[in-house]
């Protein structure tokens, strides 16, 4: 519809119908922004909700579990240190053990009602106690008594070890079926394998007993022989010295 306006000119009115059509559309424009405003917020709500879930059930029990481990192995090595007199390194690895103990217990504290984390917790007991043993037992650290009780002869054994440079104290004793000899030798847990080998080579059926040595002053033991751990920190140096 077309009108007249005050100073001649027209301009176009839009008719009821057109405008009516507009409204609709726009209002059809809201309300479809609306629906996918809301969809958004629904799926972002079950993303959040899904996530929650996985950390509640999955993530922090899983973190729990390897702290317990970590936490645990260094447990074990320290109180492995301590009974070998490491006065200097049981204390640092105590400070890092409890450490991470309380990062563990918290979240322990903060979700009691939820019977993974003690799973988590207790599981992580177990596996970080079997892996310290298994680290000092691959490391091989400290000094070792082996004492050997035989009744065949023991001269060609004797002689073995000392050809090796093993130091080795020989004693005639009596022993509850009759005489004895009763042989000591002291070494590295490095060479505990080789030793036993050699007795078992001459004396199959000795009897013999490993006991743990605290500190050992002089002696003698194989020349050049270190445990693991140094020789590792040895070949490092020599990369460094090379490069």
């Amino acid at each position: 519809m077309i009108t007249n306006v005050r100073r001649g000119g027209f301009r176009a009115e839009p008719s009821g119908a057109l405008f009516n059509a507009s409204r609709e559309f726009a209002r059809f424009r809201g309300s479809r922004r609306a629906r996918g405003a809301h969809k958004r917020k629904s799926m972002m709500g079950e993303g959040s909700a899904l996530c929650h879930e996985l950390m509640v059930w999955v993530v922090i029990p899983g973190l729990i579990f390897l702290a317990r481990i970590f936490d645990c192995s260094i447990g074990t090595m320290r109180i492995i240190f301590i009974g070998r007199g490491h006065r200097f390194i049981a204390p640092f690895l105590g400070f890092f053990e409890v450490l991470i103990w309380l990062l563990a217990i918290r979240q322990i504290m903060l979700n009691l009602t939820n019977p993974f984390y003690y799973f988590a917790y207790a599981s992580g007991f177990a596996m970080g106690t079997f892996v310290g043993m298994y680290i000092e037992e691959r490391l091989a650290m400290g000094t070792i008594l082996i004492r050997i009780v035989t009744s065949a002869e023991a001269s060609a054994l004797i002689g073995h070890l000392k050809s090796e440079d093993y130091g080795v104290t020989s004693v005639d004793a009596q022993g509850a079926r009759g005489d004895v000899s009763l042989i000591y030798t002291i070494i590295k847990r490095s060479d505990l394998d080789h030793v036993i080998e050699i007795i078992n080579r001459y004396n199959p059926r000795a009897f013999y007993t490993i006991e743990d040595v605290r500190f050992a002053r002089e002696g003698i033991f194989r020349e050049g022989d270190t445990s693991r751990m140094k020789s590792y920190l040895a070949h490092l140096r020599f990369r460094r010295k090379s490069k």
